[in-house]
């Protein structure tokens, strides 16, 4: 509770009732979706208030529910998290460096995030997440346009697979500048060369450099591919049969058929992967102040 605050106004937020909370003033208030929160300025957000108040425990995006069978086909075709596991290993030693038992905000956590586990077993890990719909792994909803809490409250913000899906992404990183505490730590995951994933809901896509300059008030600790070209192979494949026979099925199989060309991705350089990547990494130290436009051409890490 000491944390909120009012996403209109940035006022603190007081429980008026076990199923609201409301300015001092009592000019915004917010209700609870089951035992969470719903702290949305929806005047001014994509979300539906109906249909977020009426979800919990599932997203408001519709998602396809899989078989064991299906399941297991995933695992074979799936990118591996081998890197962002690392990365947040990372992550957790630097924030440790900084504050014993750091507290980390993960943007859009209503599941446990590919690679993410090491995150969310640590006992010294003081974690909150939230997303735009009710889980067992969030303590709010809300929309990353307007994040509900203190500004310098937390040590680290972990973003993955989100930027995507907001309509203003420079406001959602202005708003992790905002919470995080001096010298604070961010990790992003975000799609460069991806089909269109979550309908109604994916907006946009960065390369490499264009992934950097969203972050340009950070340091770079470090930043690049995340997923290389051959998945971006087997997601086209994926999408150009399920598009020619109109049939999701036939899109998946086409994946399985040639999943084994995922093995090419731990073969290319950095270098070469990183202008035809499926997806893109950063993790970054809050600073002052910003890089420039020469900075990020100077800072691109392709071949051509």
């Amino acid at each position: 509770m000491d944390l909120f605050i009012c996403p209109k106004t940035g006022s603190d937020l007081v429980a008026t009732n076990s199923n609201c909370l409301a300015t001092g003033d009592r000019g915004s208030s917010y209700e609870f979706s089951g035992a969470h929160p719903v702290l949305v300025d929806f005047d001014n957000s994509v979300l539906d208030r109906n249909l977020t108040m009426a979800t919990s425990g599932a997203s408001i995006v519709a998602r396809q529910k899989r078989s064991r069978l299906g399941e297991f086909a995933k695992y074979l075709v799936s990118a591996s998290s081998k890197k962002t596991a690392a990365n947040v290993s990372a992550m957790i030693e630097a924030l440790k460096l900084k504050q014993g038992q750091p507290r980390v905000l993960v943007i859009g956590g209503g599941a446990v995030g590919s690679g993410m586990q090491e995150l969310y077993d640590d006992p010294d890990i003081r974690l909150v997440a939230f997303d735009i719909y009710a889980s067992p792994f969030v303590q709010f909803v809300a929309d990353g346009h307007q994040i509900p809490l203190a500004s310098q409250s937390f040590d680290g913000v972990i973003i993955q697979a989100v930027i995507e899906h907001v309509l203003e992404p420079n406001r959602v990183i202005s708003e992790i500048f905002r919470v995080l505490s001096d010298n604070g730590l961010v990790y992003a995951e975000t799609p460069f060369l991806q089909p269109v994933h979550e309908g109604a809901y994916d907006f946009t896509r960065f390369t490499d450099s264009g992934h950097r300059y969203l972050f340009r008030k950070f340091d770079a600790v470090s930043s690049g591919v995340l997923h290389g070209p051959a998945d971006q192979l087997l997601r086209s494949l994926d999408y150009f049969f399920r598009s020619l026979f109109r049939s999701h099925v036939a899109g998946k199989i086409a994946k399985l058929l040639f999943s084994w060309v995922k093995v090419f991705d731990s073969l290319i350089p950095d270098a070469y992967a990183v202008d035809a990547a499926s997806s893109v990494f950063f993790f970054g130290e809050k600073r002052n102040s910003e890089i420039s436009a020469k900075d990020i051409i100077g800072y691109y890490q392709g071949s051509n």
